[in-house]
């Protein structure tokens, strides 16, 4: 790790010996796999890291942090669900009352959590923190996204099984005062 004139670590690499345990099911690895990105992503946040190469084997991942947009205007244009017309979110920064949730990570956004099943947040559906209001699939596996903080569903931002990136805007919620 190199440390900027404030002394943040802005990049980090490592390599991993590899191990000698025995192999395990593609889907243990996918899953064990996921939780070590996330990990990854959590150190970089807390640590300022904006980039982190880590490899194991002929393993190598890459993860690299991206700065968010200026402004809305800088966002692509968001879909709503439920054939709405499609609008642009609001800058969270001009309305301290309403917050964004966004996607953790590349992967497909769902609001059910089956096919043909009931969403699991609508328009004006009051939201805790801790609920599910909705679920990326990311290499074949559902990850659950949470509520950070407690509101009203404002506003969904994205369809049905549209492609979504990391820090995408998925919904906004009405913060209880």
């Amino acid at each position: 790790m190199e440390p900027n004139a404030n002394g943040v670590s802005r990049s980090m690499t490592t390599d991993a010996a590899a191990s000698d345990a025995p192999s395990s099911s593609p889907t243990d690895d996918y899953t064990g796999l996921t939780g070590a990105v996330r990990e990854l992503v959590t150190i970089m946040r807390e640590g300022g890291i904006s980039q982190l190469d880590v490899s194991r084997g002929d393993l190598r991942i890459s993860l690299s942090a991206h700065a968010a947009p200026a402004s809305a205007a800088a966002m692509p244009a968001a879909h709503a669900v439920g054939g709405e017309t499609p609008t642009r979110p609001a800058e969270p920064a001009l309305d301290e009352h309403v917050a964004v949730v966004t996607s953790p990570m590349i992967g497909t956004y769902y609001a059910s959590p089956a096919p043909g099943e009931l969403p699991f947040i609508q328009v004006g559906d009051a939201v805790e923190v801790g609920q599910t209001v909705a679920i990326i699939e990311a290499m074949k596996i559902m990850n659950e996204i949470v509520a950070e903080q407690a509101g009203l569903v404002e506003q969904i931002l994205v369809r049905d099984g549209e492609p979504v990136e990391y820090g995408h805007p998925l919904l906004r919620l009405r913060l209880h005062p």
